[in-house]
Protein backbone atom coordinates (compact mmCIF):
# COMPACT_ATOMS: atom_id res chain seq x y z
CA UNK A 1 0.00 0.00 0.00
CA UNK A 2 1.11 3.60 -0.90
CA UNK A 3 0.57 6.58 0.76
CA UNK A 4 1.28 10.39 0.01
CA UNK A 5 2.46 12.38 2.96
CA UNK A 6 4.12 16.11 1.84
CA UNK A 7 6.33 16.06 4.42
CA UNK A 8 8.30 12.89 4.12
CA UNK A 9 11.39 12.25 6.24
CA UNK A 10 12.37 9.20 7.87
CA UNK A 11 10.51 10.45 11.42
CA UNK A 12 7.51 11.32 9.44
CA UNK A 13 8.01 7.81 7.41
CA UNK A 14 7.62 6.34 11.30
CA UNK A 15 5.07 7.62 12.71
CA UNK A 16 3.00 7.09 9.23
CA UNK A 17 3.32 3.39 9.44
CA UNK A 18 2.80 2.97 12.76
CA UNK A 19 -0.13 5.26 12.59
CA UNK A 20 -1.89 2.90 9.49
CA UNK A 21 -0.58 -0.13 11.35
CA UNK A 22 -2.74 0.57 14.44
CA UNK A 23 -5.82 1.77 12.59
CA UNK A 24 -5.81 -1.08 10.48
CA UNK A 25 -5.33 -3.47 13.20
CA UNK A 26 -8.32 -1.50 14.69
CA UNK A 27 -10.56 -2.30 11.90
CA UNK A 28 -10.23 -5.97 12.16
CA UNK A 29 -7.42 -6.77 9.56
CA UNK A 30 -6.08 -10.24 10.40
CA UNK A 31 -3.46 -12.50 8.63
CA UNK A 32 -0.76 -10.60 6.40
CA UNK A 33 -0.55 -6.57 7.17
CA UNK A 34 -0.06 -4.46 4.16
CA UNK A 35 3.32 -3.01 3.80
CA UNK A 36 3.08 0.39 4.07
CA UNK A 37 5.58 2.96 2.07
CA UNK A 38 5.50 6.77 2.51
CA UNK A 39 6.28 8.79 -0.27
CA UNK A 40 7.71 12.53 -0.72
CA UNK A 41 4.60 13.72 -3.00
CA UNK A 42 1.50 12.82 -5.33
CA UNK A 43 3.48 11.78 -8.24
CA UNK A 44 6.39 10.77 -6.75
CA UNK A 45 3.46 8.30 -4.70
CA UNK A 46 1.87 7.60 -7.85
CA UNK A 47 5.43 6.74 -9.81
CA UNK A 48 5.96 4.37 -7.00
CA UNK A 49 2.82 2.33 -7.24
CA UNK A 50 3.04 2.28 -10.83
CA UNK A 51 6.31 0.61 -10.48
CA UNK A 52 4.83 -1.83 -7.35
CA UNK A 53 2.32 -2.99 -10.02
CA UNK A 54 4.40 -3.64 -12.81
CA UNK A 55 6.74 -5.64 -10.83
CA UNK A 56 3.99 -7.20 -8.75
CA UNK A 57 4.61 -11.35 -7.90
CA UNK A 58 1.59 -13.41 -7.93
CA UNK A 59 0.78 -12.61 -4.27
CA UNK A 60 1.30 -9.27 -4.32
CA UNK A 61 -1.79 -6.80 -4.59
CA UNK A 62 -0.41 -3.08 -4.81
CA UNK A 63 -2.90 -0.03 -3.55
CA UNK A 64 -2.60 3.68 -4.31
CA UNK A 65 -3.84 5.69 -1.42
CA UNK A 66 -3.69 9.39 -1.62
CA UNK A 67 -5.73 12.38 -0.54
CA UNK A 68 -8.27 13.43 -3.34
CA UNK A 69 -7.59 17.17 -2.69
CA UNK A 70 -10.92 18.47 -3.82
CA UNK A 71 -14.65 16.86 -3.92
CA UNK A 72 -15.05 13.94 -6.48
CA UNK A 73 -17.22 14.06 -8.88
CA UNK A 74 -15.74 11.48 -11.40
CA UNK A 75 -17.39 7.94 -10.99
CA UNK A 76 -14.30 6.20 -10.60
CA UNK A 77 -11.22 6.93 -8.49
CA UNK A 78 -9.18 6.44 -11.42
CA UNK A 79 -11.57 9.08 -13.79
CA UNK A 80 -10.81 11.59 -10.39
CA UNK A 81 -6.92 11.37 -10.32
CA UNK A 82 -6.87 11.23 -14.35
CA UNK A 83 -9.38 14.69 -14.12
CA UNK A 84 -7.88 16.59 -11.61
CA UNK A 85 -5.95 19.29 -12.47
CA UNK A 86 -2.30 18.42 -11.37
CA UNK A 87 -2.40 14.84 -11.58
CA UNK A 88 -3.43 13.95 -15.16
CA UNK A 89 -2.69 10.59 -13.99
CA UNK A 90 -3.74 7.73 -16.45
CA UNK A 91 -4.55 4.28 -15.09
CA UNK A 92 -2.16 1.80 -15.75
CA UNK A 93 -2.79 -1.20 -17.25
CA UNK A 94 -3.95 -4.06 -15.67
CA UNK A 95 -5.25 -2.31 -12.45
CA UNK A 96 -8.22 -2.28 -10.70
CA UNK A 97 -10.57 0.25 -9.26
CA UNK A 98 -9.81 -1.79 -6.22
CA UNK A 99 -6.31 -0.82 -6.36
CA UNK A 100 -6.79 3.03 -6.00
CA UNK A 101 -8.79 4.85 -2.65
CA UNK A 102 -9.34 8.16 -1.98
CA UNK A 103 -9.08 9.78 1.35
CA UNK A 104 -12.21 12.58 0.86
CA UNK A 105 -10.53 15.53 0.90
CA UNK A 106 -7.82 14.61 2.94
CA UNK A 107 -7.04 11.95 5.81
CA UNK A 108 -8.32 14.54 8.35
CA UNK A 109 -11.30 14.07 7.00
CA UNK A 110 -11.26 10.50 8.93
CA UNK A 111 -10.33 12.66 12.16
CA UNK A 112 -14.03 14.42 12.16
CA UNK A 113 -15.48 11.20 12.31
CA UNK A 114 -14.37 10.31 15.64
CA UNK A 115 -14.28 13.86 17.55
CA UNK A 116 -14.55 12.26 21.12
CA UNK A 117 -10.85 10.71 20.38
CA UNK A 118 -9.90 14.27 18.85
CA UNK A 119 -11.01 15.89 21.99
CA UNK A 120 -9.57 13.51 24.63
CA UNK A 121 -6.10 13.92 22.57
CA UNK A 122 -6.07 18.09 22.82
CA UNK A 123 -7.42 18.26 26.33
CA UNK A 124 -9.89 20.59 28.16
CA UNK A 125 -9.58 23.96 25.62
CA UNK A 126 -10.37 21.79 22.55
CA UNK A 127 -13.17 23.69 21.16
CA UNK A 128 -15.42 20.88 19.69
CA UNK A 129 -18.06 23.30 18.09
CA UNK A 130 -15.22 24.69 15.52
CA UNK A 131 -15.86 20.95 13.49
CA UNK A 132 -18.08 20.41 11.22
CA UNK A 133 -21.13 18.61 12.74
CA UNK A 134 -22.11 17.19 9.42
CA UNK A 135 -22.29 12.56 9.68
CA UNK A 136 -20.39 12.23 5.89
CA UNK A 137 -17.39 13.78 6.52
CA UNK A 138 -16.21 13.28 2.86
CA UNK A 139 -18.26 16.24 1.85
CA UNK A 140 -16.60 18.71 3.95
CA UNK A 141 -13.86 20.95 1.58
CA UNK A 142 -10.55 20.47 2.75
CA UNK A 143 -10.57 24.45 3.17
CA UNK A 144 -12.83 24.03 5.97
CA UNK A 145 -11.64 20.23 7.22
CA UNK A 146 -8.03 22.00 8.19
CA UNK A 147 -9.71 25.71 9.22
CA UNK A 148 -12.11 23.70 11.83
CA UNK A 149 -9.00 21.67 13.57
CA UNK A 150 -7.12 24.93 13.35
CA UNK A 151 -10.09 26.64 15.16
CA UNK A 152 -10.55 24.00 17.69
CA UNK A 153 -6.88 23.20 18.86
CA UNK A 154 -5.81 26.62 18.59
CA UNK A 155 -5.88 27.51 22.41
CA UNK A 156 -4.90 23.63 23.56
CA UNK A 157 -1.60 22.62 25.20
CA UNK A 158 -0.59 20.62 22.50
CA UNK A 159 -0.83 23.68 19.91
CA UNK A 160 -2.69 24.34 16.75
CA UNK A 161 -3.61 21.13 15.07
CA UNK A 162 -0.38 20.66 12.80
CA UNK A 163 -0.68 17.48 9.81
CA UNK A 164 3.26 16.53 10.58
CA UNK A 165 2.75 16.96 14.57
CA UNK A 166 -0.18 15.27 15.13
CA UNK A 167 -2.01 13.59 12.42
CA UNK A 168 -0.41 9.67 12.21
CA UNK A 169 -0.40 10.12 16.10
CA UNK A 170 -4.54 10.51 15.74
CA UNK A 171 -4.71 7.89 13.34
CA UNK A 172 -3.23 5.39 15.15
CA UNK A 173 -6.20 6.80 17.84
CA UNK A 174 -9.11 7.16 16.05
CA UNK A 175 -11.84 4.01 16.01
CA UNK A 176 -12.15 2.66 12.43
CA UNK A 177 -16.15 2.04 12.83
CA UNK A 178 -16.95 5.32 12.91
CA UNK A 179 -14.56 6.85 9.91
CA UNK A 180 -16.62 3.61 8.14
CA UNK A 181 -19.67 5.02 9.57
CA UNK A 182 -18.62 8.73 7.97
CA UNK A 183 -16.70 7.30 4.97
CA UNK A 184 -18.12 5.05 2.67
CA UNK A 185 -14.62 5.40 0.54
CA UNK A 186 -12.81 4.57 3.90
CA UNK A 187 -15.19 1.70 3.86
CA UNK A 188 -14.49 0.09 0.59
CA UNK A 189 -10.85 0.54 1.36
CA UNK A 190 -11.03 -1.93 4.21
CA UNK A 191 -13.32 -3.87 3.09
CA UNK A 192 -10.56 -4.19 -0.15
CA UNK A 193 -7.54 -4.57 2.33
CA UNK A 194 -9.32 -7.31 4.78
CA UNK A 195 -9.86 -9.72 1.46
CA UNK A 196 -6.25 -9.18 0.13
CA UNK A 197 -4.75 -9.43 3.58
CA UNK A 198 -6.59 -12.60 4.46
CA UNK A 199 -4.19 -15.44 4.31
Amino acid sequence: MWKVEENHNKALDTECRRGFSEFLRKAGLQGRMPRIVACGGRLQTFENFRTAHEHAGNDDFPNLLVDSESAVAAQTSWDHVRHRPGDNWERPKDTSEDQIHLMVQMMEAWFYADQQTLQGYFGAHFRINALSGRPQSEGISKFDLLRGLTQATRDCNKGEYSKGRHSFQLLALIDPLKVRSASPRASRFLDVLAVVCTP
